[in-house]
């Protein structure tokens, strides 16, 4: 009969996929591995997270467990391309996140206080404020790369959680009428540059709707805080 071969602990598996991706990139390896560089690989971590996404959405926990593996193929390789390259290896990408969640957490590390989930947030954003004093502005590091739609939650957020925020959903509803007017008055100039501003404007109230109704959310997460950003 066919035996099973207990799991590897969490360590010693992971040191075997760093082992099999370096194996897959070496000369004797695999040609299509050999030929990826950091380009290339990106649209396959997009669709990897938004197969994890799925999974989740769908309480699918052996397709998670598997779509999670894929997942973190993808950090193991662009780790191993630069440790090819002499600029990191994936150790460094180990100690950089465990040393920031000790650093971001010194209510449970140190002698910090937090007793809230608005209480650890506030003390996050503190944080990585002081740890980036010569930041551009709040929203220098909203993800440039990112769909524009999420762009714009971002920044809406970012700006929101600087106290630059409507006081109300009535408020905002007010905005969105104010913007539709503005639209239809630019279609009647017939200014193409001017309409295709006034719908960007327009996206960007309808995502403020959503972001005070918290669509999109499922239904008993729509009180729960934004997540922490890790950058």
């Amino acid at each position: 009969m066919p035996t099973t071969e207990p799991k590897l602990s969490a360590g010693a598996g992971f040191a075997r996929l760093t082992e099999i991706m370096a194996r897959l990139r070496s000369p004797d390896g695999c040609p299509w591995d050999r030929e990826q560089n950091f380009d290339t690989i990106k649209p396959y971590l997009l669709e990897e997270t938004y197969e994890v996404m799925d999974a989740i959405d769908a309480r699918d926990w052996h397709s998670l467990a598997e779509e999670l593996g894929d997942l973190l193929l993808q950090a193991v390789f662009f780790a191993q391309m630069a440790s090819e390259e002499g600029r990191f290896d994936i150790r460094d990408s180990i100690e950089a996140i465990n040393s920031k969640l000790i650093r971001r957490h010194p209510h449970v590390f140190a002698q910090g206080d937090a007793r809230t989930a608005d209480d650890v947030k506030r003390r996050w954003d503190e944080i990585k404020a002081s740890e980036k004093p010569n930041a551009k502005g709040l929203l220098a590091d909203v993800p440039r790369s990112f769909p524009a739609l999420v762009e714009a939650q971002q920044i809406a957020s970012r700006a929101a959680g600087a106290g630059f925020d409507w006081e109300n959903v009535a408020q905002v509803f007010d905005k969105l009428k104010e913007e539709l007017a503005e639209l239809d008055a630019a279609r009647r100039t017939g200014s193409q540059d001017a309409i295709e501003d006034e719908i960007g404007d327009l996206l960007f109230v309808i995502v403020n709707v959503a972001r005070f109704l918290r669509a999109g959310a499922p239904q008993d997460q729509r009180e729960i805080p934004p997540p922490l950003r890790t950058g």
